[in-house]
Order: C-alpha cells, then structure tokens, then sequence
C-alpha cells in the first residue's frame, strides 16, 4: 500500500530541513514527490523520514545539476520508499551465490558493564585484538569462549572506564549513553558545513541544521559564470545524459557511509576510482555491496612513488572524497587548505564519525557506535517513556557524557535503528553535497569543502525530524523483492539492492558490477564526448 506525498508538505519537514542545509534554492524544496510505505523501516525514532529525505535531496541535487548542464527545465523527481528501505538495508540483502556475508563479528555488540552497557565493534581483525588487549585477555580464535571473556570483563568494570581503556589501546568501545543524556542543552550539531571561496549569485548552506559557509554571501542560482583564481576560465561541464558524466572522483572512504556516497556517484555518471592502502583489510561484502559502478586500486600515501601517482590523479580529479579521522591525512599535504590552494576548482568532501569539533573528533567511529553514544541506542531500547520518539529541541548529547547506569534503564539491553540509518543516510547526504556543489562550480568555477559527520546526522534524527503519522492498521506489509535484482560479477551472481535515486530519466541499475578491490590501475578511465 503506498500513497504521493508531496515532500515539500507540512507532514515531511524533513526533506526542506535537509534541502536547507545543501544550500539549495528554497524554490525546488517541494519539488519531491514520493510514494510512502508506512511501515518500510520501522522504528520509535523518525527514520522513515530521515531515509525519505536524504534520497529525496539526493535525486534532487542530481536532477539540478542535470537541468544546469543541459539548460533543460528540471526533471520531475519522485521516489519510492520501498525503494529507499530497501537501499538502506542494502548490506543485509546482499547474496554472493546465495550466501549472505558476516554482518558483526561476534565481539561487536552491546555487552553488560557493571554499570550500564558498553557497544563494541570489532568487525575488523587489528580492532578485535585491540578489544582484547586492552582487557588484559588472550586472543584465542575460539569465537565462543572469547566472547565469554570478554562479557565476564566488561561486566566487572564501570562502562566508561572500558571505553576509554580500549580507546587507549586504538579499539572502539563506547558506553551507551542515556535517551536524554545530563548535558542536553547544547546547540545541534550542523548536518552540513561547507565554506570556499564564494562569489555574488551562489546560494550559502544556512539553515537550522547547516553551519554558514566561512566568507559566504546569499544569492541565487541565476549566476552565469566565473574565473578561477589559478585554473583561468571556468570550464563548464557539457550537457550529457547523467549529472555526473566526465567527473572524476578520488574515492578514500571505506565501511558504509562515504562508499555509499561514491556508489551513488558512480550511478550518476561519474568516473570512481576508489584508492586504498595495500596494508588496510577490507571486508569482501562491504565491498562488494557499495563497490557497484567503481573501479578499485590500490596505493600506499606513505611511499613516495605511490604518493606521486596519488598526485597526478589529484591533478585532474573533480572530487575527492576521505573518510578518515579530521587531519589523519594532513600529513600527506591532503588538508582542505592544501588541496584548495594547489586545485582550486577541487570539491573536497570530508565524512568523519564524530565531526570535526570536540573532545571525540579525533576517535574512530562507526554508525553502531554513534547510536550507543549519542543515545539513539536507549531510545530504540524497551526502557524509553512513551511509545513516540524523543521530541525535537531537546538538545544533542555530547559523546560519553551521561552516566552510564541511566543509559537503556540500566537492566534493560539498548536497541537499535532498523538499519545503519546514520551511514546510509549521511552517504546519500553527501553525494547530495557533492552533487550541488558541482552545480554551483558551474557557476563560479570554484571548488568548495564539504563536512559531513554521523554524529551530525544523529543529532538531526533525535531532534530535528518530527515524526510522522503511525502506519494505518490496514498497511500491507513492505516487500523489498521489487527493489532488488541479480547480476553477475567476479565475485559471483550477486543479489543486491537497486538503486533508490529517483528523477526523470535516472539510472535503474549501475553500469558494471563491482570488481576484486585494488584490481584496477591507478589510471583515469578515457573521457568521451566534447
């Protein structure tokens, strides 16, 4: 059972709350249409709505860019939630010759502290022996009796005292933080923040859940053009078929979010190469789930020769996209300002775990461990008041903060989204990001900076999206078989979830299936057309 709704309306604040801080003109906010399915992924707090909203900016920063290119009137933009749910689930529908890959190892997960409850996450083997290390226990590779020790150690030891011990030792631990943790009075963390060097006639990110770019002016989208401080004239893109055609994307995300991102990139048209470090694992299901319509190599920054040809695909890259700690890649010459002043038509588009401000900014992260944190995880827990979601305004919480013991109702496990909402939900928003910003590149022939962070997409959900009506009694159920197909790849027949972006015209599938990760050269693939 599905109904339109208009997102622009007064019941999906969600999706003008999210155009706002894209920096889009006001004007298109309700241009998306979707149909609804009531009960496609089901939760306490509004995910629905966040889900339904970062596609729908997505497919819409993708059809404003189309119409810039082409000089064409917008291309209607409409959306399915049973798409939406589906794309958000993706890593759980995800089959390679009928077998479905590991989604959490066994030592991920909530476990009893003597005082509430701690998240960990270990899905990558160096992060299970730090786990293990820092508590003082043996790395035994019998899963059963490892976890078993590991629940008799947390359980003797205060849960911020195990978070910061694994920390220390470069593991993840969190301890999860109540529903409405003791410093709730904060501002919300912005979704968006974006600065560059702005000119009359672009239209700044302002809103309730954007920061204000640094030096921006507000305008319109009716600019027609600018010089680049260094590069000289700005070179338009062509008109083509899909937004993204001819753009080159450096591509340093790994896990969920920034591939998800890059993936949707991909969709679009856009040339992706992912790098990664020759010394770093990768799970084969995350990569064969987000590495659809990419190209994959490898390349190690800390060698020289290797960092040289980083460098001369920087040289003509359009996008680079990182997912790593703020200034891990500093080092490297990779900070925004570096970039900015050696490429100034560069988009540089940043995704970190806790954002870039704070006492965790220089933790790693993952979507698990920022529910457990930010107190998504007691919400969706059966100790929250009420049966609605948490109200909006209440303030964000700062990670870590709180006692633990308050946290779920101390004897009552912590909950969890109906899926990893804050990775898909921040990746659909920052291809949305990128997808502008090359639209207003268009006009000003600069680059721009991009921030986005899962904590920032968590404080939006717990106090920014109202939520919607509860599904009517008469919902049929949601079916996600319509959303997802076959196709053969190296790794196999693999089933996975189609792509959820939709405009006039958009992509039903990707152009090729992923390839082995690190397969390809470190090469540019030929540009065609003019």
């Amino acid at each position: 059972m599905t109904r339109e709704d208009a997102a622009g309306d007064a019941d999906d604040t969600a999706t003008g709350q999210a155009w706002a801080a894209l920096g889009g003109p006001p004007e298109l906010a309700g241009e998306v249409r979707c149909a609804t399915v009531p009960d496609a992924l089901p939760a306490r707090l509004p995910v629905r709505e966040l889900a339904r909203a970062a596609v729908g900016v997505c497919s819409l920063a993708a059809a404003e860019l189309l119409a810039r290119r082409n000089g064409s009137p917008l291309p209607a933009v409409r959306i399915h939630e049973g798409a939406v749910a589906t794309a958000f689930t993706s890593e759980r529908h995800l089959r390679i010759d009928g077998r479905a890959p590991v989604s959490f190892a066994p030592l991920s997960g909530f476990w009893r502290a003597d005082d509430g409850w701690v998240r960990t996450h270990a899905n990558y083997p160096h992060h299970r022996a730090r786990l293990l290390r820092a508590l003082g226990l043996p790395d035994t590779g019998d899963e059963a009796a490892d976890a078993a020790r590991l629940a008799a150690a947390v359980a003797a030891l205060p849960a911020r005292t195990v978070q910061e011990r694994v920390y220390a030792a470069g593991g993840l631990a969190v301890a999860t933080a109540p529903e409405r943790p003791a410093r709730a009075a904060r501002e919300p963390l912005p979704l968006v923040e974006t600065d560059g060097d702005e000119t009359p006639g672009t239209r700044t990110g302002t809103g309730a859940w954007a920061a204000p770019r640094a030096g921006a002016r507000a305008g319109t989208l009716s600019g027609t053009g600018g010089r680049d401080g260094r590069d000289g004239p700005a070179r338009p893109l062509p008109p083509a078929e899909l937004p993204a055609d001819g753009v080159r994307v450096l591509d340093l995300t790994r896990v969920i979010a920034g591939p998800v991102a890059t993936r949707t990139l991909a969709l679009l048209g856009a040339d992706v190469l992912r790098v990664d470090s020759p010394r770093l694992p990768e799970d084969p299901g995350a990569h064969a789930d987000t590495g659809l319509g990419k190209r994959s190599t490898l390349l190690g920054l800390a060698v020289p020769a290797d960092r040289e040809t980083f460098g001369a695909l920087l040289a003509s890259a359009d996008i680079l996209v990182t997912g790593y700690r703020p200034g891990a890649l500093d080092r490297f010459g990779l900070s925004p300002a570096a970039l900015r002043s050696r490429h100034p038509r560069l988009i540089v588009a940043q995704l970190s775990a806790w954002g870039r401000h704070g006492p965790w900014a220089g933790r790693r992260g993952f979507d698990s461990l920022v529910q457990a944190a930010t107190g998504i995880a007691a919400a969706e827990s059966g100790s929250a008041a009420g049966t609605g979601a948490s109200a909006p305004g209440t303030g964000t919480s700062a990670p870590g903060t709180g006692t633990a013991a308050a946290a779920a109702g101390g004897d009552v496990r912590p909950g969890v989204l109906p899926a990893q909402a804050l990775d898909h939900g921040t990746g659909y928003l920052l291809a949305a990001a990128v997808l502008r910003a090359l639209t207003e590149r268009e006009l000003t022939g600069r680059g721009r900076t991009l921030r986005l962070s899962l904590a920032g997409t968590a404080s939006w959900l717990l106090h920014g999206i109202r939520p919607g009506d509860p599904p009517p009694p008469t919902t049929a159920p949601y079916d996600p078989a319509p959303w997802l197909t076959e196709t053969d790849s190296p790794h196999g027949t693999q089933r996975h979830a189609l792509p959820p972006v939709g405009y006039a015209g958009a992509p039903v599938n990707w152009p090729h299936p992923p390839g082995p990760l690190g397969a390809d050269p470190p090469r540019w693939a030929p540009r065609t057309g003019p």
